[in-house]
């Protein structure tokens, strides 16, 4: 069951853009939004993200008409697609964040330290 071309229409409509609106902002024809809403054709990932931007949903809520209750605060955490998962960005990150994620160069920092300390004084 396909619920993307009747969740692009009812928010598009919910939204009071027109087909040509919409069909402008992508970059795309009217007669590709037209296709996108009857099931014809998808747009591509580029425009489904740009879709959510211009309606300001979710994902999840445009292509299956789902709606999630938790609400992430996205001027603090950022969606890693790599791990599918929402972090923190890097720039609130406290010292246990940084040896958390970076425990290793720390571990290397030591190392080298003590390796020329011990170098230096000729033991």
């Amino acid at each position: 069951m396909n619920r993307f071309p009747t969740q692009l229409k009812k928010i598009r409509k919910e939204q009071n853009i027109t087909q040509d609106d919409l069909a402008s902002q992508l970059f795309v024809t009217r007669q590709a939004v037209s296709k996108w809403e009857s099931g014809d054709s998808t747009p591509d990932l580029n425009n489904l993200i740009k879709l959510t931007d211009i309606f300001n949903v979710s994902l999840d809520n445009l292509v299956f008409g789902t709606e999630h209750d938790t609400k992430v605060d996205t001027s603090e955490f950022v969606f890693d697609p790599k791990h599918n998962r929402y972090v923190r960005r890097l720039g609130k990150m406290n010292f246990w964040d940084f040896l958390s994620g970076y425990w290793w160069a720390v571990l290397a920092i030591v190392f080298v330290i003590g390796f020329f300390s011990i170098f230096w004084t000729g033991r």
